[in-house]
């Protein structure tokens, strides 16, 4: 299965890491019928978040970029945890969360990192419905979230 989504992830030098446990009261993914639910992923690694503050104030829309695919990464890891990565059909919708500073407007770009990632991983099967939307707060005083949901065979 060299064309796999484990083999697009090793040929992009990622990993899929430990799956980030929940900071409240939910599971980081659920599955009903044919689809897996994600929970909003934060960029967390290794039990830590990566970056704190608002995008436009603190943290450039490069490094926000950068976040969201740490954030759809831990979004793989857990469907992979659930389901296995090779049982996705098709990334159906994503809905990004950017902590946005006053008069930042470039959310659209920031979650191009979860997006391009879904794609590199899932080639046409990648593609999806989306939302980029700013917030005045995110949990941890975290710059993104985001969360998906897929089809599964």
């Amino acid at each position: 299965m060299s064309n796999g989504p484990h083999a697009k992830l090793a040929e992009l030098g990622l990993k899929l890491p430990e799956v980030v446990p929940p900071v409240a009261s939910y599971v980081p993914a659920v599955q009903s019928g044919q689809h897996v639910y994600v929970s909003g992923q934060l960029p967390m690694a290794e039990g830590k978040l990566l970056a704190t503050g608002k995008v436009g104030n603190g943290v450039s829309a490069e490094q926000a970029k950068d976040l969201a695919e740490r954030c759809a990464l831990n979004a793989l890891a857990a469907i992979d945890a659930l389901v296995g990565l090779e049982n996705v059909v098709k990334v159906v919708k994503l809905t990004g969360f950017v902590a946005s500073a006053s008069g930042f407007t470039g959310q659209p770009g920031v979650i191009n990192g979860a997006s391009d990632l879904f794609g590199a991983v899932f080639g046409e099967a990648g593609r999806h419905a989306r939302s980029a939307v700013g917030v005045a707060e995110l949990p941890l005083d975290a710059p993104v979230e985001v969360e998906v949901i897929v089809e599964v065979a």
